[in-house]
């Protein structure tokens, strides 16, 4: 067995080579087998688990490349931004706010990666937001936290390698987050709101770019979305079974077919896969460090930990999917770490599959935007933000998180 401390190490080798800017998925391998050495374990003895970890993550990998199409198929054909830019004109600038994050929060929940939907309405955000005396903090913060509401929510990559590792159906998944993801969203709009208080926008005047006369429909643009959704409730409703490996292409299908882009089908599907190649690649990395993990004396040392605080052990999900998320700063990398790791331990101990996995992956959007991780480059870049106001905002996020993960673990620490 790899020792405790070991482990530790090798989360913290892979740490220090993230924030030195080397790829993430070579700073996680490099940290695994390092943590592996360290360990007390001989190459082999390293190796060997990381190999078996990066294999636990191939049925995932495969689902997360066919959500490409999805993803591809509505960023490319601009669905995505028409969704966003009817939300917002409905609502109007006296709920700007409010339409900001709900239009970020219902683009994520349809599979949209959660970087990429705040990169897509933020063009959107700041025009609405100039026009409603809106500070850059004020938009940035409603866009990550509907984000965050709708990331566990969604059939994207965090949330099928959670429901993958507990052994889960994804729509049962999603249909555990809906109230935690809804609080989040409601204390979103309430931090804005409590902020904007008597601030000026400093938002110029050149950022409003108006396309809604190219783009498609609102009704087209979300009839793919509502395919996903309607494959995906055929289980609940009806027990028959459509697994996202089928539902999320699909739904991308539908999309490009009603919003004329199907001459075009195989450059949006390029593109969507380019937007998954890196996550997919990422997953593989976390899998061989998820390995290292597994196979060491952390998840013992962790429970005895739980138990000498004599605290419930379901409180080792939701606190769990922090600190992984914390580590990695990301959201899949920490949410697939913690659920491949400890979700036998959670299981072993009678914990419920689906309250244990909703638990784990709303704790993975707690402390998931540090600078050492993409998203909050990501995020800053988007509404043109300096590093210190960017940093300024991690406290406002961080409590959204923590939301979504206290209303979580109430709403399903009776049944354990």
């Amino acid at each position: 067995m790899i020792s405790t401390t070991g482990a530790i190490i090798g989360i913290l080798i892979a740490i220090f080579l993230i924030v030195r800017k080397m790829p993430p998925a070579y700073a996680l391998i490099i940290g695994a087998l390092f943590g592996g050495i360290i360990g007390n374990g001989s190459l082999t003895d390293s190796v060997s688990p990381m190999i078996s970890g990066a294999q636990s993550m191939m049925p995932a990998v495969l689902r997360i490349l066919a959500s490409g199409i999805l993803a591809g198929a509505l960023i490319k054909t601009g669905s995505a931004q028409s969704i966003a830019y009817t939300i917002v004109k409905v609502f109007g600038p006296r709920l700007s706010v409010l339409a900001i994050a709900l239009a970020t929060m219902l683009i994520t929940a349809v599979g949209v990666f959660v970087d990429i939907a705040v990169i897509t309405v933020a063009p959107i955000a700041l025009a609405v937001g100039r026009k409603s005396n809106l500070t850059r903090c004020i938009v940035l913060i409603a866009l990550i936290g509907g984000g965050k509401a709708g990331n566990i929510i969604s059939p994207n990559p965090n949330t099928i390698a959670c429901a993958e590792a507990f052994n889960i159906p994804l729509s049962d998944l999603i249909i555990a987050n809906a109230i935690p993801a809804l609080c989040a969203f409601l204390v979103t709009v309430l931090i804005c709101m409590l902020l904007q208080r008597g601030k000026v926008t400093d938002i110029d005047d050149d950022i409003e770019q108006d396309n809604a006369n190219e783009l498609p429909k609102f009704y087209l643009a979300a009839a793919g979305p509502l395919t996903v959704v309607g494959l995906m409730m055929l289980r609940p409703i009806a027990g028959i079974s459509i697994d996202p490996l089928i539902s999320l292409p699909a739904g991308g299908f539908v999309c490009i077919c009603l919003c004329g882009g199907l001459k075009k089908s195989c450059e949006y599907m390029e593109f969507g896969l380019s937007k998954v190649a890196g996550v997919s690649i990422l997953l593989v990395a976390t899998g061989a460090i998820a390995g290292i993990i597994r196979v060491s004396s952390l998840q013992s040392d962790m429970v005895a930990f739980i138990e000498y605080m004599n605290v419930p052990m379901y409180l080792l999900a939701p606190f769990s999917g922090i600190l992984m998320a914390a580590v990695t700063s990301s959201t899949t990398a920490g949410a697939t770490i913690a659920a491949q790791t400890f979700s036998s331990t959670l299981i072993s101990a009678s914990i419920d599959h689906v309250p244990a996995a909703a638990m784990m992956h709303a704790g993975a959007t707690v402390a998931d935007s540090f600078p050492h991780g993409t998203f909050f480059h990501a995020s800053a870049g988007a509404v043109f933000m300096k590093f210190s106001a960017r940093m300024r905002i991690i406290p406002y996020e961080m409590a959204i998180g923590f939301t979504s993960t206290i209303v979580c673990t109430v709403l399903y620490m009776t049944g354990n």
